[in-house]
């Protein structure tokens, strides 16, 4: 009898014998600290790994999926704390393009590329939450959706486009913050978002006094903040008011020892510094290699390149502060150099997805410009993996290669902790253990 209940349950699907694979032969590049383990092998169980260690000691399960790795890389999947998801196609940002099928076109961009979770950061419509329910219910087989949904700005402030427009909150009094940020609460948004910028004294920025309202009413729901930042001066503001991360690093003049002590003693976070946003500002206005590289060309049109060498080129020439741009990001990366070694708490993010910044290419820059500023591989994948779950609050399921948490991993060709780049030499994607790619 209980024989033939089980085979009924098997056939009807409502019961469902255990999914498993085998990895073995590769080098484990865990995440917890970026240490290697060469003759690596890893049992998978329904999307969750149950075991890791020596393929020497491996006892594979009966009927497993068995990969042989021999010669590559498993590494954690990349976790990028800052990325505005939806509303841009090609170059054009509206948000009528905040569809579903157009996020879900974004999100395979990203787990193609091995970004395997992603925050969005204050532009989101409401439908993002059923989106991301409906993954957390389940075993995802696209890019792990957290998000911010609808940020904070000055009213009729930075930013202003047409793809933000009427999205943020544009509270103005204490009694408006208090009302939206218990809507975001009610959502159980994983971060609220400020946008603290005047745009080069263009825009109305957001008063410090709403931005300690924002920051108070979010830490009573137990909700962290994440501040957009320019200037030195506002950063040592937003740190003193409480929120735990800057979004951005600061790019008008160098950190000094009262910031340093200050996120210290209060556990802020650089949680992203954004360098490829700092890059995408010029780097258009002369021709670019990189917009013939297959790695880059794979996930974009051939008419949105064509207006990358031509018009788009053309309007960034253009722009009356483009001399201003490449010194910025030489004074992000110093800032994000001098934070870490005081230091500092960092993670990983991009600003990913506004016009020309690429989700899933720009990732991989930014690590490469992060080795530029100074930091080794090693930490730059421990900032881009175990840094950026802790932050999230969510190293119980993500960030390093552990029993108990899900599969979230990039397979490489080349060892990244030799060359940052070889993080592009990617063979295969899984997220809960589904392959992606």
């Amino acid at each position: 009898m209980k024989f033939r209940l089980l085979t009924v349950l098997i056939l009807t699907g409502t019961f469902a014998l255990p999914e498993t694979k085998v990895l073995k032969n590769f080098t484990l590049i865990d995440g917890a600290g970026a240490r290697s383990l060469s003759g690596a092998a890893m049992v998978i169980a329904d999307g969750r790994i149950q075991w890791v260690g020596p393929a020497s000691k491996l006892q594979p399960p009966a009927g497993a999926e068995t990969v042989d790795l021999t010669g590559k890389f498993v590494m954690p999947g990349i976790i990028n704390l800052h990325c505005h998801l939806g509303n841009v196609v090609d170059l054009t940002e509206d948000q009528k393009n905040f569809t579903k099928e157009n996020l879900e076109q974004q999100l395979r961009t990203y787990s193609s590329y091995g970004v395997t979770s992603v925050l969005s950061m204050g532009m989101d419509q409401d439908f993002i939450f059923q989106i991301r329910a409906a993954q957390r219910a389940g075993r995802p087989s696209l890019t792990r959706i957290f998000t911010a949904g609808r940020g904070f700005k000055g009213k009729d402030g930075y930013p202003n486009t047409p793809g933000t427009r009427g999205v943020p909150f544009e509270a103005t009094t204490p009694q408006e913050v208090e009302k939206a940020v218990a809507q975001l609460a009610d959502k159980r948004v994983d971060i609220v978002k400020i946008w603290v910028d005047d745009h080069l004294g263009r825009e109305p920025k957001i008063s410090m006094d709403l931005c300690r309202a924002i920051a108070s009413s979010a830490n009573k729901h137990g909700l962290k903040v994440t501040a957009h930042v320019h200037y030195l001066e506002d950063a040592r503001r937003l740190v003193e008011a409480g929120v735990s991360g800057l979004a951005h690093s600061i790019r008008d003049a160098p950190v000094d020892d009262a910031l340093i002590a200050s996120m210290k003693r209060r556990g802020a976070w650089q949680s992203a510094a954004t360098l490829t946003r700092e890059l995408s500002t010029f780097v258009y206005a002369k021709p670019q290699p990189f917009l013939d590289e297959p790695f880059f060309t794979r996930s974009v049109s051939p008419r949105l390149i064509t207006m990358l060498k031509t018009s788009y080129r053309d309007k960034v020439a253009a722009d009356p502060d483009l001399a201003q741009y490449p010194g910025f990001l030489e004074m992000a990366k110093r800032n994000l150099k001098k934070l870490a070694d005081a230091g500092v708490r960092f993670g990983f993010g991009t600003d990913t997805g506004p016009p020309a910044r690429f989700s899933g290419y720009f990732e991989h820059r930014e690590m490469e410009l992060m080795v530029e500023a100074g930091l080794a591989p090693a930490r730059v994948i421990t900032a881009a993996t175990r840094d950026s779950a802790e932050f999230l609050g969510a190293s119980k399921d993500l960030g390093t290669l552990e029993p108990g948490k899900w599969a979230d991993l990039i397979v490489l060709h080349k060892n990244p902790l030799d060359d940052i780049a070889n993080t592009r030499s990617i063979d295969l994607v899984m997220i809960a253990g589904n392959r992606v790619n």
